[in-house]
């Protein structure tokens, strides 16, 4: 049964839980890691392994908070300021060679997040200092050449991705472990993230940082860009490597290997309560199962949903799909599983229609899929959700929490792949939702309606478009404790020929949510993907 904790916590299950994971105590030292300092002229191999031994080592060290110092007259800059900084287009790496890829960085903000950036070339590995000639300061009035070695504000990468005569931007690295990429023809929404520490749970949550990034010099016919990163954080720390593909689903493979701080060198002597992996972060402010009054914008959202598949071990599993909301307060929710096939944050509504936003274009914000590199083992999807105000701050996180979490001074070896998709994205093989609308239509007067909530929810899919009028679909539906289903029907759209579901609920205690599930039926086989739905107070 579904249990629930303030804010609002649900939790689901669908087999017993199974041990084992991928967790393997990888301490092995790195004799190339003092290779790293080698003059550029002495040609070395650089790899995961290299970042690891340094991530190792900081591990076994006492964690010291990075000094977020800066130049007094660069921290008093106002945010509009800032923006008048830009990157000289005639200092971008790798553009005088007619690579592939480029890239250029940002300068350091007034609250001093920086990292230091290298550069890996058949040469050996070499440092890129901050440079305040590859910046233009705009109007600011400021002495830069005396500020010293500052870093960067992270670093963004360019390709040829929606034309073969322009390198438009692929992928950016900025702030903690945030990073994001672009499909062709796609705009900036979802975000991922390195790790997720705590995002929920009551504890603080942890922000692990990015300190170092390694860019490796593309080959002319170099396929994947890949970037190296070490990271830092009280009770953690890690190598990652990322093999970033473009296209019109850019690929996102990522190689992570996390050291848990031994207790005597951590910053925070409290257990890791959720350990996120694979996290992604995006926004959603209204939509069609929550419009927002005297907004002329249909919907407004990165996201519209959350969806999973899992695996059952034996060639089966559930497709689960999860309409995200903006809540009056937060909520968490997760879903156990014996194995993960994938998950993702996901805009599955691209019409402009739904958006009618020229500027903004949610219709062209990519999804973020998550597939699995190898057998993660049991666990949970867990998703937050909060209240946002407008439409500038995410306000959805969604991440893998492993069922058996590494202990202090062990390390974790985890992969996956994330794909930026645009219109030709993942869905169920037989038939998914397509809209989920919240609300009661026409009833007659005096009726009481006090308690009910009424959704009207369209599905679509191979299993389903074939299908006759009269052919016998049935609705199947469930709530928990709190709730009472009034009314579960299926019936074929007249006007789009789509399959829809009628679902009426009576809410028992309203001030307790109800977590209801439905699917559609027909001749016994299961021909859509599961529509879960948390109805909070």
């Amino acid at each position: 049964m579904p249990a629930f904790f303030p804010p609002f916590s649900a939790s689901f299950s669908d087999a017993k839980p199974r041990s084992g994971f991928l967790l393997q105590a990888r301490f092995a030292a790195c004799a190339g890691l003092a290779a790293l300092t080698l003059a550029a002229s002495q040609a070395q191999a650089f790899s995961l392994d290299d970042v690891a031994a340094m991530a190792r080592q900081r591990s076994q060290a006492p964690w010291r908070e990075a000094s977020h110092a800066v130049p007094v007259e660069l921290a008093r800059m106002e945010y509009d300021d800032y923006r008048d900084i830009r990157f000289n287009a005639d200092s971008t790496l790798w553009r005088a060679d007619q690579l592939p890829y480029e890239a250029n960085f940002f300068h350091v903000g007034r609250h001093g997040d920086s990292v230091r950036i290298h550069e890996i070339t058949t040469e050996g590995v070499k440092h890129l200092p901050y440079n305040p000639a590859s910046f233009n300061f705009g109007k600011n009035k400021l002495s830069p050449q005396t500020w010293g070695d500052l870093g960067y504000g992270g670093a963004r990468f360019f390709s040829n991705l929606n034309s073969p005569t322009y390198k438009d931007e692929l992928v950016v690295f900025t702030g903690a472990t945030y990073f994001r990429a672009l499909g062709a023809g796609q705009r900036y929404g979802v975000s991922a993230r390195g790790l997720a520490v705590d995002t929920s749970g009551g504890a603080k949550e942890e922000f692990p940082r990015f300190t170092d990034f390694w860019l490796e010099k593309p080959a002319g016919d170099a396929k994947p860009l890949t970037v190296y990163a070490l990271m830092d954080s009280e009770r953690m720390t890690g190598a990652y490597r990322f093999d970033i593909t473009p296209g019109e689903q850019t690929t996102t493979q990522v190689q992570a290997r996390i050291f848990m701080r031994p207790a005597a060198t951590s910053g925070n002597s409290a257990a890791v309560a959720t350990l996120g992996i694979a996290p992604l972060t995006s926004m959603f402010f209204s939509g069609e199962n929550q419009p927002r009054p005297g907004d002329f914008r249909p919907e407004v959202h990165d996201s519209d949903g959350l969806m999973m598949a899992t695996d059952d071990g034996k060639g089966g599993g559930e497709w689960l799909w999860r309409p995200l909301q903006n809540p009056s307060a937060p909520v968490t929710t997760s879903f156990s599983m014996k194995s993960l096939k994938g998950f993702g944050l996901m805009q599955r509504d691209r019409n402009f229609a739904s958006y009618e936003d020229t500027e903004a274009r949610y219709e062209l914000r990519p999804s973020a899929w998550i597939t699995p590199v190898g057998d993660w083992g049991p666990g949970r999807v867990e998703m937050l959700q909060f209240t946002t105000p407008d439409e500038t701050h995410d306000n959805v996180a969604a991440y893998w929490v492993p069922e058996k979490m590494p202990a202090p001074g062990q390390s974790l070896d985890i992969a996956w792949q994330i794909s930026w998709q645009g219109k030709n994205q993942q869905l169920p093989p037989n038939g998914w939702v397509t809209q989920s609308r919240r609300g009661i239509g026409y009833s007659k007067a005096g009726t009481d309606l006090t308690g009910q909530v009424q959704f009207v929810i369209d599905f679509a899919g191979p299993a389903l478009d074939g299908l006759a009028e009269d052919a016998k679909v049935e609705a199947i539906s469930s709530a928990d404790a709190n709730g009472r289903v009034l009314e579960s029907i299926a019936y074929k759209n007249p006007v789009t020929g789509a399959w829809r579901m009628t679902l009426r609920v009576q809410r028992l205690n309203p001030a307790q949510p109800v977590e209801l599930r439905a699917f559609l039926k027909h001749d016994n086989h299961t021909v859509s993907e599961t529509w879960t739905n948390l109805i909070t107070p």
